[in-house]
């Protein structure tokens, strides 16, 4: 049986191949992924309920087994992301830059695919879906590794989504699943062949990952996400959107850790805030101050550096927008904050300085998403600021060449002042 290695230096060869497919054959492709997982839902539904039941045995936390689920919605989900990815432009051989440098002389920069990407994932499976079909719509080949939790999904999404790309006409090596544990290690080790790693998962999973390649990672790891709730916000706006940000999916990365309020407007403010989060379960911790206000559990300085992804939220109270911004950049994970405001001002300042992939103003932070952006799906969200940042669709996957067309020019003549440069863009 063929290496890991071996495998992604064979995929290393044939990239060029997937790179040059025709954009109504990667198309098909989808098509015929979204047909095969809509005519075998019962047979991954089987494989998702063995490993849930393994993942209970197991004392898996119940955040964790929430993001294992591969349910109707979930696969109504992937199915409605191939869609809208289907729908598309198709992001490989657009033209960035047309530009004569002399007569007979040009230079174009074009779009093209990055090559070959690891994408190694913990929990949830539909990622397996949104990372392999974004893979392929954007001209990419992609070794696949899922967490352990999953493994009979992740194997029944795999078999089918390989199966039907290639019988499209697809490259055999359009896509390789890794399964073993101990193949990660080696998968690390393939900097020679793999262009680009994309880890999903905690932050000592993404931290480990960085920590043992050479290869090129782009990701992020906590989703310490914030809501700043300005004196000028609309009180039942905030409580709206407080609860969802932290309710509607706990597990989320973009779902809200701490919650910060405008000292001024507390009493107005926090009784409505934390009366519509404990009235959805929520455990509110909070400093002297909240608590002064609203009855709550105490906060601790670790407080403000965690990432429950549980029905649990901090609160703070600051002076302004000012002490909101610092806060933020100081305990935050750069991923997505929110300020709460019908100040401009205020806002525009917010969302001037904080220092993160997603800044919104008036609503959840929950909308960090690449389905909700429009890009039909994600293979991750970075905060990263190279290359490609927020919520990575099919433009965070392709790159650029350089390609320039000639009538016989030569370096010497325009070192020699024979001729000269006249730079006029097309």
């Amino acid at each position: 049986m063929a290496s890991v290695a071996q495998i992604a230096a064979q995929m290393k060869l044939e990239s060029p191949v997937m790179a040059a497919t025709p954009v109504e054959v990667r198309n098909a492709a989808l098509v015929a992924v979204k047909e095969a997982l809509l005519a075998n839902s019962e047979a991954i539904f089987a494989a998702n309920a063995a490993d849930l039941a393994a993942a209970e045995a197991d004392g898996v936390a119940p955040a964790v087994v929430k993001r294992l689920r591969f349910d109707e919605h979930k696969l109504a989900d992937v199915c409605a992301g191939i869609d809208d990815t289907i729908a598309l432009p198709d992001p490989v051989g657009r033209t960035l830059l047309a530009r004569e440098l002399d007569e007979g002389l040009t230079l174009y920069r074009v779009s093209c695919p990055i090559g070959v990407i690891g994408v190694i994932f913990e929990a949830r499976p539909d990622a397996l879906v949104q990372i392999s079909t974004l893979c392929l719509k954007s001209g990419n080949c992609a070794v696949l590794k899922g967490g352990s939790e999953t493994m009979r999904t992740n194997k029944a999404l795999f078999d089918l989504i390989h199966a039907a790309a290639v019988a499209a006409g697809l490259p055999e090596g359009c896509l390789h699943q890794v399964e073993a544990r101990s193949e990660i290690s080696e998968l690390l080790a393939c900097d020679t062949a793999i262009d680009l790693l994309i880890p999903r998962g905690s932050n000592a999973f993404v931290r480990y990952i960085m920590d043992n390649t050479r290869i090129p990672v782009m990701g992020h790891s906590d989703g310490i996400c914030h809501i700043y709730v300005d004196g000028a916000a609309d009180v039942e706006k905030a409580v709206r959107i407080c609860v969802d940000a932290k309710v509607q999916y706990t597990a989320a990365c973009n779902a809200v850790e701490t919650i910060l309020v405008q000292r001024s407007a507390a009493p107005a403010l926090l009784p409505e805030i934390v009366a519509g989060l404990q009235g959805e379960g929520v455990e509110v911790r909070g400093t002297d101050e909240v608590r002064a206000i609203v009855d709550c559990k105490p906060a601790t300085d670790a407080d403000w550096d965690t990432e429950y992804l549980a029905l649990v939220v901090s609160i703070k109270l600051v002076e302004g927008v000012d002490e909101a911004v610092d806060h933020i950049n100081r305990h935050g994970s750069h991923h997505t904050d929110a300020i709460i405001t019908e100040d401009a001002a205020a806002a525009a300042r917010f969302m001037q300085l904080v220092d993160s992939a997603g800044v919104y103003q008036n609503c959840s932070t929950r909308f960090a998403d690449g389905f909700r952006y429009g890009f039909g799906a994600e293979v991750g969200i970075s905060t990263s600021k190279l290359h490609a940042r927020g919520p990575v669709g099919l433009e965070g996957l392709v790159t650029y060449k350089y390609k320039i067309f000639g009538s016989g020019q030569i370096v010497g003549d325009y070192a020699s002042g024979a001729s000269s440069f006249h730079f006029r863009d097309l």
